[in-house]
C-alpha cells in the first residue's frame, strides 16, 4: 500500500476519472477486489480533475507508461499502468487497483511514494514518463 509522502492533490482527467468511478459499481466487488475499489476511491478524493487535453505531460494518467526507480537501491519498475480488464504481469501491465497502481495515479515526474510489499516498504520517485496518452494526442472522450 501507498504511504504518502505528501498529502497534496493528484491529477487526473476528468475521462480517466469518470472511468474510475465506475469501476466498483459496475463489478460490484467483493472481498480483496472491493478493498482495492475502496482504496482507489479514497484516493480519488484527493484529485484535482483536468480536462485530457490541459493535463501537464509530467502526470501519470490512464495507460501511461513509466519508470520508477527505488530511492535507496538500484531497482527500478518499468510497467503500464492499466484499467483492470487490460492487466497483464508478463507485459508489465499494471492495473490501477494493485498498490503500486492507486500509488502512481495523478502522481508527477520528480514525485516519491512509499510502497509496502511482502519484504518492507521502500521509497521509489518517478523517473520518467516514457508515454502518456494524452501527450500523444492518443484518448477517447
Amino acid at each position: 500500500m501507498k504511504t504518502p509522502l505528501s498529502s497534496s492533490s493528484i491529477y487526473v482527467t476528468k475521462l480517466d476519472y469518470h472511468r474510475l468511478t465506475h469501476l466498483g459499481r459496475e463489478e460490484h466487488p467483493v472481498g480483496r477486489t472491493a478493498r482495492q475499489v475502496a482504496a482507489l476511491m479514497q484516493e480519488l478524493t484527493r484529485a484535482q480533475l483536468v480536462d485530457s487535453h490541459d493535463i501537464l505531460p509530467d502526470v501519470v494518467t490512464m495507460n501511461s507508461r513509466l519508470k520508477l526507480r527505488a530511492l535507496h537501491s538500484a531497482e527500478e519498475l518499468h510497467f503500464t499502468l492499466v484499467y483492470p480488464p487490460d492487466a497483464d504481469q508478463a507485459r508489465h501491465r499494471v492495473s490501477v487497483l494493485e498498490p503500486v497502481g492507486i500509488a502512481v495515479l495523478g502522481c508527477r515526474l520528480g514525485d516519491q511514494l512509499r510502497l509496502s510489499h511482502g519484504t518492507g516498504a521502500a521509497t521509489y520517485w518517478v523517473e520518467d514518463i516514457l508515454h502518456q496518452p494524452e501527450a500523444a494526442g492518443d484518448w477517447v472522450s
